[in-house]
Formats: structure tokens, sequence, C-alpha cells
């Protein structure tokens, strides 16, 4: 009777369904994978917009002026090295003086090309500007994990535009050849985005200030020079005041030395009075 029971028992208590928790296991696992596959893609999206080549300057690049920008150039690859970097100068906005500064292990030339239209610059026609600038290594280039830096002084930036860019191909030693040449749109970063440089407002013109420089030195020499004649009146003013120091000084130790002297001949004259008379001996 009582095994019966238990039986009946066994069979009456709903036992936990194993079909809710499995197909709850596949769901998170299903998510998770997708999770990861979105993440993946996420990082391999923003890796090359990351990576991408960029000009900075060296404090700030003023229209109508000069400035020294370096082009960053990091190694996005981790199986090839970056061998060549070229940097292609935007003809909309030609730029005569372009100097490059000597990088070890790089090979470095520099492009001119002919101008459609001569542009002036401190007073001469300029017919041909800087096309392109290469740099070549000669060694082992910018190696995985590692970037270098390529400085360029130039000028005369524009006076029209607030920014230049700087279409640009980086090379690896694999013969790969990656074009960032996109320029910028608005609200969004394109996909191989070319190098742009900043421009900002323009500086005080250089002959203003070259004017500004002169009169204010001009202007520091006078109050030099009036410093220097306050300081001789007033060296002369006290020379004199101390000589008359002196002489008031001179004329009063004197009249005490004179004072001095007659009052020690009165006391000489007073404890020696005249001379006694010898006394007659008696007869």
């Amino acid at each position: 009777m009582n095994a019966s029971r238990t039986n009946m028992s066994r069979r009456g208590v709903p036992q936990p369904s194993t079909t809710g928790r499995t197909g709850r296991r596949r769901t998170a696992r299903r998510v998770a994978v997708v999770g990861g596959v979105a993440a993946s893609a996420v990082v391999l999206l923003a890796g090359p917009a990351l990576a991408h080549v960029g000009v900075q300057p060296v404090g700030e690049a003023a229209k109508g002026g000069y400035a020294t920008v370096n082009f960053k150039v990091p190694n996005e690859r981790d199986d090839a090295s970056t061998v060549k970097l070229e940097v292609n100068f935007p003809a909309e906005h030609p730029l005569a003086s372009v100097s490059p500064q000597a990088v070890p292990g790089w090979k470095i030339a520099v492009t001119k090309s002919k101008l459609d239209k001569p542009i002036e610059m401190h007073g001469q026609q300029i017919t041909e500007a800087v096309s392109k600038v290469t740099w070549t290594a000669t060694g082992d280039g910018v190696e995985p994990g590692y970037f270098q830096q390529f400085p360029l002084s130039i000028g005369q930036l524009p006076e029209d535009a607030d920014q230049l860019v700087f279409k640009s191909l980086q090379t690896y030693d694999d013969k790969q050849v990656v074009r960032w040449i996109d320029a910028p749109t608005e609200g969004a970063e394109p996909e191989s985005p070319a190098p742009v440089l900043t421009l900002t407002a323009a500086a005080t013109d250089g002959h203003d200030a070259a004017a500004g420089a002169e009169a204010g030195a001009e202007q520091a020499s006078k109050d030099s020079e009036g410093e220097h004649s306050e300081n001789a009146t007033a060296s002369s003013d006290s020379g004199d005041g101390t000589a008359r120091a002196l002489g008031i000084a001179g004329i009063v130790v004197g009249a005490a030395g004179v004072a001095f002297g007659v009052l020690a001949g009165r006391r000489r004259t007073s404890s020696t009075g005249t001379p006694e008379t010898p006394a007659t001996p008696a007869s």
C-alpha cells in the first residue's frame, strides 16, 4: 500500500521541464554571438578612421602667414611597414614656399608645377608652386605599432580660405597603397579622410608690426635718453649738494679751530700770569 501511494504521488507531481531552460540558453548564446559580431564590425569600421594620415600645425596656422606643420603617419597594419608618403598640395590655393625638415631614414623630394595664374608674394610674381612632397624610406620605414611625423614649413597661407586639404597616399612594403583623398563632409567623417589643416584668423600685418616695433624701439630710446638725462641732472644736483655740505662743514671746522686756538691762548695767559719780580735779599 505504501509503495502504491508513493508511485501515485510521483506520477501526480509535475516534473520540471528542461525545454524552457534550453531555449533560454540558446537565446542568450545567440545574443552574445550577435553582440560580438556587431562589436567586431564597429572596431573594424572605426580602425581606419582612427589611423588615417593627419596634419597639425605647430602653434597656429594664421591666414596670410607662415606655419610649421607636421604630417602624422600611423601604421594601421600589423604585417607591413609604411615605406612611402605622398602629400599633394591644393592647386586652388598654391603655396610658393615649402621647406621640409630632414627626417632620419627618409629621402625627401619636392615637386613644383607651373601655375595657371601667377601669384604675388612680397612684391614678386610667382609662376610656380609646390604641388607635391614625397617621403621615401631608406630603411625600415614606419613599422607596425609605430608612427612617424614629417615636418614642413609652408607659406604664404591663403587669406580667403578656412582650411587646406592635402590629399595623401600611404604606401606599404607589400605594395598596398592607401589613398587618403576624401574631402571632409559636414556631419560625417569620410571613409578615407584626407589631412585637413585648419586656418585661424589673420595675424597682424607684418609691416605694421615692424613699424610698431620700430616706433616702440624709438620711444624706448627716447625714454632711455630722458632717463639718462634725469639721472645726470640728479647726479649733478647731488654733487653740488655734497660740495656745499662739505664747504659748510669745512667753514664750521675752521671756525671751531680758530675759536679753540683763542680759548687755548687765553687759558695759557691766565694760568701763567705776569712774571713775578725776584725778592731782594735781606742785608
